[in-house]
């Protein structure tokens, strides 16, 4: 069988580079990777210049996701003590339309105390907090209570998001009423039972026990304004509070055992019923012990004849028959016995012969 050799020779090797296209890197909000930024500070200004205020944007062209540029809605509050409700609003105004650019007002401590009351947190918290809201582009401090052109104008605001109902305040004027009646008003929906006034709620009907919270946790009764007898009376309070806790835990700890208790105590009473028989029953331990020991005080208070007096008895029947055996040893005391017989008879004959004599 012929055998074929294939020789492979050397060939230029040709690498061909096909043109790769990279996309354009897409602009990252400063919202995604930082907090929100003031309205004052350079990115938002960056933001507001970029942006082509000319271009008026309706609610019917930002709902067609048609917008040449992105809307920039505003929304604005108190946001004391920020809470879900407020994340929930401020969601929904940033998913109102597509490209939404989201501002949020925070009005300041003495405009918020002249219309609305006292707050917990100041104005500084408070902006603070929603900066770091996930949904917030940018944040305007020291809001107006009312909106006009001049403030729109200026943060170049294409809608306002709110909840529907009217927001008077006492004024009986509802303070959204211009930009309703213009087409640039937007409504979200409030997330009822919850409020910052229903926390301060729960506060308030909680009072003392927030107070002994405190005090356990290193708070001074001068930070709290509370006075001497009060802090002592309270933090009695709260340690009965924690014991009443511990034993009902404890309860609870034992109803969970008590199927396991239950099934080990009758284990343990059978074993112990097992043992009182083992030792005090009829065949116990305890009952043979005592018949042992009854069998030998019997013993000892009625001992078995001794060897010796069975001999001697043995001996005198013997002797007195007259079947006396020479190869065992006369009983040593029977010679004794004779004589006392013997002594006997002879006193017993005086006794009579003396008695004859008295007669004659």
């Amino acid at each position: 069988m012929a055998h074929t050799t294939t020789v492979l020779e050397p060939q230029s090797v040709r690498t061909v580079l096909k043109p790769v296209k990279i996309a354009a890197k897409a602009p990252v909000l400063p919202s995604i990777c930082k907090p929100a930024p003031f309205s004052d500070e350079p990115d938002a200004i960056l933001e507001r210049d970029r942006c082509d205020y000319n271009v008026k944007i309706t609610v019917a062209l930002a709902k067609s996701g048609n917008a040449p540029r992105p809307i920039r809605v505003y929304a604005d509050g108190i946001y004391d003590l920020f809470h879900q409700g407020h994340a929930r609003q401020l969601m929904q105004a940033k998913s109102l339309f597509q490209n939404v650019y989201l501002i949020v007002g925070v009005c300041s401590d003495e405009l918020t105390h002249k219309k609305k009351g006292k707050t917990v947190m100041s104005d500084a918290e408070r902006y603070e907090a929603v900066r770091h809201c996930r949904y917030v582009d940018e944040v305007v401090r020291d809001a107006p209570w009312e909106l006009d052109d001049e403030f729109l104008s200026k943060h170049k605001i294409d809608l306002v998001a709110h909840d529907e109902e009217p927001y008077t305040t006492g004024s009986g004027v509802d303070v959204y009423a211009h930009l309703k009646e213009r087409g640039m008003f937007v409504a979200t929906e409030r997330t009822e039972g919850v409020s910052t006034s229903d926390i301060v709620a729960r506060i308030v009907k909680d009072y003392d026990m927030y107070v002994r919270r405190n005090l356990a946790r290193g708070y001074s009764a001068k930070e709290l304004n509370v006075s001497f007898l009060r802090e002592k009376k309270l933090m009695i309070q709260e340690k009965v509070d924690k014991l009443k806790d511990k034993s009902k835990k404890m309860f609870e700890t034992i109803d969970e055992r008590k199927t396991d208790i239950i099934c080990k105590w009758e284990e343990k009473s059978r074993d112990f019923i097992d043992a009182f028989l083992l030792l005090f029953g009829r065949e116990g331990r305890l009952h043979h012990m005592f018949n042992e020991s009854k069998g030998r005080l019997m013993h000892a208070l009625s001992p078995p004849v001794s060897p010796g007096r069975a001999t001697r008895e043995g001996s005198t029947s013997s002797s007195s028959s007259g079947d006396y055996d020479d190869t065992s040893s006369p009983p040593p005391k029977a010679a004794r016995y004779e004589r006392y017989a013997r002594r006997r008879q002879k006193l017993e004959n005086s006794s009579r012969d003396c008695s004859d004599d008295d007669d004659n």
